[in-house]
């Protein structure tokens, strides 16, 4: 038997218990989902585009309410218009915002890419439109500072917590995290919107931050929620008064949620919605597997291996520049589309340093799909998400360890 083959068989001889709750959670979230779409009445009719206005829109109005109960939530907004999950954030703390008004994240520095929208300077962000941004960084374990957060509360209008990592070195995470956390804000006299970035979290638990205490939760649908189908948009689910906002901005404060058409119709988010709990526990399981065996070749995982992920993406340290570009190459190699390509870094929008990206996916830049990506510079740290199928991933790592073992 081949070397790599066997060590992959013994990997996976030390998952099976972790992809077996991965299976129960899965089932779980589908349940949850087919639920939602029988409480919704889907029909073929909903599949149908419209145009122009797109008044009475059923395809785009259930589409929301599904999303809405699968997780929880009073309302939602699903729109192939919001182009990124960087735009849906974009267009919720715009919607929620005033100034005079303060942003409070209380999880460290968020993502690269929505530090341009909080407090950039002469690209029309928050900061340009007299919003206050102030940040509690997290404690030397990567948890909430609850003391930092505590004494932060007092001026703060909208809290913001980001699930995952982004491009920093703690896990994600978990609900259960997230919802103390609310509770403790909530104790300490905060009334305001508490405001959960979900992008990469969506049904890797049983329940979502919408179920333990946040107001709106917010994320990319070229992610989780789209299951692989879905070619573009975004979703934010929440409470009513506050969806009623932020559709105002999504499009004018005069016509809020009574239009927007789609012409191509809405078959793909339907069915990737419903495919999202198979897919994501799919991506769950290549990240377990990639971290098992990575953490068996010395390096280090977040999270550790053999510890059930919050969210699917996995961070890990090579501490050497060409060890790190080597991973990802091979992930592209290994992928369906752009499988010749050899992956360079270079400048990419909305980061601050050079970013080697691997993404031979069907759908542009979709993190669902097996893809790995990470800013060069030290300690030189691979972030490897996604996965459509857990065969892809295994594939991939038997590319990945002929480079490094």
């Amino acid at each position: 038997m081949d070397d790599r083959i066997r060590y992959i068989k013994d990997c996976e001889e030390k998952l099976k218990g972790l992809f077996a709750e991965i299976d129960e959670t899965a089932y779980f979230n589908q349940a949850k989902v087919c639920e939602a779409f029988a409480r919704a009445r889907i029909a073929a009719r909903h599949f149908a585009g419209t145009t122009g206005y797109g008044y009475g829109d059923d395809g785009r109005d259930s589409l929301g309410a599904v999303f809405a109960d699968a997780f929880g939530a009073e309302a939602g907004i699903v729109s192939p218009h919001m182009l990124s999950g960087t735009h849906a954030l974009t267009v919720a703390l715009f919607g929620l915002l005033r100034p005079g008004d303060e942003l409070f994240c209380i999880s460290g520095m968020p993502y690269d890419t929505i530090r341009g929208v909080i407090f950039g300077e002469g690209n029309g962000s928050l900061k340009d439109f007299g919003v206050a941004f102030r940040c509690a960084e997290l404690d030397k374990n990567g948890k909430f500072d609850k003391v930092a957060i505590k004494a932060g509360l007092t001026s703060a209008t909208v809290v913001y917590i980001q699930r995952s990592r982004g491009y920093e070195l703690r896990d994600a995470f978990s609900v259960d995290e997230i919802g103390e956390i609310v509770a403790l804000v909530r104790e300490n006299g905060f009334n305001g919107c508490v405001f959960v970035d979900n992008c990469y979290g969506e049904f890797v638990e049983r329940r979502e931050p919408s179920q333990a205490g946040a107001d709106i939760i917010v994320g990319s649908l070229i992610k989780n929620p789209g299951g692989g189908l879905a070619q573009t948009g975004g979703y934010i689910c929440g409470r009513a008064e506050y969806i009623d906002l932020i559709g105002k901005r999504l499009t004018a404060p005069s016509i809020g949620l009574e239009v927007g058409s789609h012409a191509l119709g809405y078959q793909y988010y339907y069915q990737g919605f419903f495919l999202a709990p198979h897919t994501v526990a799919q991506a769950l399981k290549c990240s377990l597997l990639i971290g098992e065996a990575m953490a068996g070749l010395g390096y280090r995982n977040y999270p550790a291996a053999g510890v059930l992920p919050h969210d699917i993406t996995r961070a890990i340290e090579f501490g050497d520049a060409g060890r790190m570009v080597n991973f990802i190459r091979e992930v592209q190699y290994a992928s369906p589309v752009d499988g010749y390509v050899t992956c360079e870094p270079w400048d990419m929008p909305g980061y601050d340093d050079k970013i080697i990206m691997a993404a031979g996916t069907f759908v542009s830049g979709a993190s669902i799909e097996l893809s790995a990506d990470g800013p060069v510079k030290p300690p030189y740290i691979a972030y490897f998400q996604g996965g459509l199928t857990y065969e892809h991933g295994r594939y991939a790592l038997y590319k990945i360890l002929g480079k490094l073992m």
